[in-house]
């Protein structure tokens, strides 16, 4: 999934782009602690409602402002989750958001685990989108 932002990737990537940053920006996360540096370094996410979330950071490049990262344990019906958060220019001043998984559905239909991590995804974009508009 992507969003338009009305801000500059730099801008933006500043914002999203620490693994440690989901709080800043995302409704549903409450807190984000980690363990480690760099790459292989484990975050819990405290989401509203009480669930935690351990994800995994598995790449980093400032450069392309991009990162992936990996669901260790989780409320979240999928397996194997692999995802990149990534921030591109998009001209006059705006940049796109992309936010993409692959992941296999775990005690749900594949069209439910879709919608739940869409869902995530849209909740993240309409918080960026109350920061910097579309």
């Amino acid at each position: 999934m992507s969003q338009e932002l009305q801000a500059s990737a730099e801008k933006v990537w500043e914002l999203i782009g620490g693994f440690n940053s989901l709080p800043t920006w995302h409704p549903a996360v409450v807190k984000s602690r980690t363990e480690g540096e760099g790459e292989g370094q484990v975050r819990t996410l405290e989401l509203t409602g009480g669930a935690t979330i351990r994800e995994r950071l598995d790449r980093a490049d400032e450069g392309a402002r991009s990162y992936t990262y990996s669901i260790l344990s989780g409320p979240l019906p999928v397996a194997d989750y692999v995802a990149t958060l990534c921030v591109r220019e998009a001209g006059d001043g705006a940049c796109v958001v992309d936010w993409s998984s692959e992941f296999d559905p775990d005690g749900v239909p594949e069209a439910a685990a879709v919608e739940i991590i869409e869902s995530v995804y849209q909740a993240g974009f309409v918080g960026l989108t109350e920061k910097f508009g579309e």
